[in-house]
């Protein structure tokens, strides 16, 4: 099919988009997406796991602007739900079977940057405007009550300090940090955080023998998370990494690892953005 542009289906989409602090995220369509379809829609959609339905999209009405350009505002509320959005144009009202994945084009995520530096109040929403692995935009999206941000790993040969803050919540009572073992069918190891006197800040030891202690062969993974409040009062909170301008920190925020006894220890980042711990049996 040729539009009114002399373009085809085949001509790729771009989308220029601009993050805000507050989470608005403006997309700017590029010709000739801007020019060829009479009423043009964007669309987010949440994606699905492997083998289920979508159920969640967003439509957005882009309006004309000053300079002729079409654009399409995602305000900060309804907060998005956790997880992946891909992001389509719908050339023609109705038909959903027509739509169109865009590519990024410009990328302003300057305001994501210093995301550490602010208080986020609860629930804490977090997108990040990212390029998938086949090269579409997408919009990464986190939604949770509460959360603590890791801002910064020290890593020997023996142990690791992570410093962390909460974000939506602080600090009553008896606190927890959490090493739950993955399949581990409810094993937990706790540690006493060192918190500071504005309820939010704290800092953590994880010792690697204890964890490398009985461990076996094959590979065992500690998710961390810490509970600020009683258990009667609060479920436990993931830590990890998310407010940057980074969508996926797994392949690319590597720390070292550390050999104990005959078993490697290394900290990582999941594909959630979630601090984790991987034991493994060390190989001969």
């Amino acid at each position: 099919m040729t539009t009114r542009s002399g373009a085809t289906h085949d001509t790729p989409v771009r989308a220029d988009c601009t993050i805000e602090t507050d989470g608005r995220i403006t997309f700017t369509l590029r010709p000739p997406a801007a020019v060829d379809c009479p009423s043009p829609r964007l669309l987010l959609r949440l994606r699905p796991k492997k083998g289920q339905p979508e159920k969640l999209l967003h439509p957005l009405e882009p309006e004309l602007s000053d300079d002729g350009r079409l654009r399409a505002v995602l305000e900060p509320q309804p907060a998005l739900a956790e997880g992946r959005w891909d992001v389509y144009l719908l050339p023609e009202p109705g038909e959903p079977a027509e739509r169109r994945r865009i590519r990024p084009g410009l990328r302003d995520l300057r305001a994501l940057v210093d995301g550490q530096s602010r208080d986020w109040p609860a629930p804490v929403a977090v997108r990040v405007p990212y390029t998938t692995k086949d090269g579409y935009l997408a919009v990464r999206a986190w939604r949770r009550r509460a959360h603590a941000e890791v801002e910064g790993i020290e890593v020997t040969d023996r142990s690791m300090t992570v410093r962390a803050r909460l974000h939506g919540t602080t600090f009553a009572g008896e606190a927890a940090v959490r090493l739950r073992l993955r399949g581990g069918n409810g094993v937990v190891r706790t540690l006493k955080p060192r918190a500071a006197s504005d309820g939010r800040a704290f800092s953590f030891t994880v010792d690697y023998g204890e964890l490398a202690a009985d461990h076996g062969t094959g590979t065992r993974v500690w998710d961390l998370s810490v509970q600020p409040r009683p258990a009667a009062e609060v479920t436990a909170i993931r830590i990890g990494r998310l407010f940057d301008d980074v969508a996926d920190r797994k392949e690319i925020f590597v720390h070292p690892e550390a050999l104990v006894g005959d078993v490697v220890v290394r900290p990582y980042y999941t594909v959630d953005n979630d601090l984790s711990v991987e034991v493994t049996a060390a190989t001969t």
